[in-house]
């Protein structure tokens, strides 16, 4: 029998809850469900179990309980970072040239996109520090954007350093850790510096529509029309409790495992990289394979496009992706692709989920190869040159 999980490289866009997170899930509906804003006993029941929820989830971000503020989506929640950091302080916003889709498009309608400075990167996809540097120690900036690895090919950021320079700057920085809690502790190397930081659930097995923006006290910062003016973690409205509760016991579940499950990923990647480089023509590997997430990497296919690979592998029954998973239609050009001046036809994302299932990594390369071949027969291109 074959187990679909298995055959999910998607993990990035979505993915299945993790045990700890579906054995409470039943749970926080039944006891969390009541408004924890009142005062009645189940309301106050809501109330704990929001409080430690939060909690737990706020010193996995390296921050206070206080200082976190929960949204539908990190999207929502790095526009809610770059708007009050403009509000509490207007002026300029200085971001990698691969950030998340959703956080430039953020920087740009806050600021104005004649007031976003996106830094360069080399090849690999990783930031020109000297660059970064210059920018951020230039008038009038407010915010500097950096995330701890990038969401398409899964390059690290050399974060410490970043940190260091925004400090001696006097720049508060936005760290975009949303694919990264959770899933080894290593990646968090400087983030408990960063002034404001983006988390997601779904990335440590968590359900998705839960994530949150910590800000750190002291951080200029003010809080937008959405949020309570006098407690910045409040949304106005009622919570949504009974998530929140079952991401703070998916996180819970996951941390002591984080390590052994990265380390198992790591090496399912680098076989996956490997088999494709070796067994299909034409192939390569897109980012940092020594530098990146342990569980993300992307390649591409000369003469092949990401739809025709994406469709050829879902009937093969495998799930990809192709860019971010914030941008779903696999004809606009991937912004991060073009800053690392890589081909942006024909790639394919591949992101494994939370837990200790085994990727079938020989089916998917078989499968990928049989599409390759397939899309390159269909237009002719089997004989061109590089393949």
């Amino acid at each position: 029998m074959v187990n679909a999980m298995n055959r999910f490289f998607d993990a990035a866009s979505a993915g299945p809850l993790n045990p700890g997170g579906r054995q409470a899930l039943a749970a926080a509906f039944d006891s969390a469900w009541a408004d924890p804003q009142r005062w009645y006993a189940d309301a106050r029941r809501a109330r704990l179990i929001l409080d430690a929820s939060r909690a737990g989830i706020a010193a996995a971000m390296t921050m206070g309980p206080t200082e976190v503020a929960f949204a539908s989506s990190s999207a929502l929640a790095g526009h809610w970072a770059v708007s009050g950091a403009l509000r509490a302080r207007p002026g300029r916003v200085v971001c990698s040239a691969v950030e998340h889709s959703a956080l430039l498009a953020a920087a740009e309608t806050a600021a104005g996109s004649a007031n976003v400075s996106l830094v360069g990167v080399d090849h690999l996809g990783r930031i020109d520090l000297d660059t970064f540097a210059h920018e951020i120690s230039q008038p009038g900036v407010t915010l500097a954007c950096l995330q701890v690895a990038n969401h398409e090919v899964g390059t690290r950021q050399p974060l410490p350093v970043a940190t260091a320079l925004c400090q001696a700057a006097g720049v508060p920085l936005l760290v975009d850790a949303a694919m990264t809690i959770g899933r080894g502790s290593d990646l968090m190397l400087g983030v408990d510096q960063a002034s404001l930081v983006l988390a997601q659930a779904n990335s440590w097995g968590g359900p998705a529509g839960v994530a949150a923006l910590g800000v750190r006290k002291g951080v200029p910062w003010q809080p937008p029309a959405v949020l309570d003016q006098r407690e910045h973690h409040h949304v106005p409205g009622l919570p949504l409790t009974p998530l929140i509760a079952v991401a703070a016991r998916a996180l819970e579940w996951t941390l002591p495992r984080q390590n052994d499950d990265a380390r198992l990923a790591k090496a399912a990647l680098h076989d996956l990289r490997n088999l494709v480089l070796a067994d299909v023509s034409g192939s390569s590997w897109l980012g940092d394979p020594d530098n990146s997430l342990p569980y993300l990497g992307a390649f591409s296919c000369l003469y092949t496009d990401a739809e025709s690979l994406m469709g050829g592998l879902d009937t093969a029954g495998f799930a990809v992706s192709s860019g971010s998973s914030c941008v779903a239609d696999t004809r606009r050009p991937s912004h991060v692709l073009a800053a690392m001046g890589a081909a942006s036809g024909g790639n394919v994302r591949v992101s494994l989920p939370v837990g200790d299932t085994t990727p079938d990594i020989g089916g998917f390369v078989a499968a990928l190869r049989h599409t390759v071949n397939e899309v390159r027969h269909r237009f002719g291109a089997q004989d061109l040159p590089g393949l």
